[in-house]
């Protein structure tokens, strides 16, 4: 059993499983997926616990690319191989792109109209509260797990790319080795 996930059900989800899973992931929302991938993965379906869903994800936004994208490659791949990955990452992109094709016609000919901009700032507004949500519900099982060595970090990481605007490569390269060895003194 590899870290982070929990046993293996008794049948894996076929890859029809996970492209439907991932098209209701994707159906969801625009440019903030993350809660109803997190949802769905670790409360609906059970596949991965809170903390694989977590060093999971830690993982993906390690990695160049979308990290909801690089999150359905690993769950498919991790489930069905390469199949599974393609099923996820399918499902995942397929009715966005159509929507977003749609939205851009539409956009193209009421664009202008006072009312659809302010219904994309209200729009907006709630992907914010989405996202913060999501990022406390993340946040809750390594703050109860270390809760002096989680928080310290957290807040470090929160202020280094969210106000100081620095890039978050150069955060992980300074913050992950400290982490590292927070963790390897604490002990299993």
């Amino acid at each position: 059993m590899e870290p982070g996930f929990p046993p293996a059900p008794a049948a894996a989800p076929s890859t029809g499983e996970l492209f439907i899973a991932f098209l209701a992931v994707g159906m969801s929302g625009f440019g903030g997926v993350l809660p109803f991938a997190r949802r769905a993965l670790v409360e609906r379906q059970g596949w991965l616990s809170e903390a694989g869903f977590t060093e999971t994800l830690a993982l993906c936004q390690s990695l160049p690319g979308p990290n909801i994208v690089n999150l359905a490659v690993v769950v498919g791949a991790r489930f069905a191989g390469a199949r599974g990955a393609l099923a996820c990452v399918s499902g995942l992109v397929v009715a966005p792109v159509a929507l977003v094709l749609l939205l851009a016609t539409l956009w193209s000919r009421f664009g202008a109209d006072v009312h659809v901009g302010a219904a994309i700032r209200g729009l907006g507004a709630a992907a914010a509260g989405l996202v913060a949500a999501t990022s406390l519900r993340m946040a809750g099982p390594a703050l109860r797990k270390a809760p002096l060595s989680a928080g310290p970090l957290m807040a470090a990481a929160f202020v280094g790319v969210g106000l100081l605007r620095l890039p978050l490569p150069w955060v992980l390269l300074v913050l992950a080795p400290v982490g590292v060895l927070i963790a390897r003194r604490r002990g299993p």
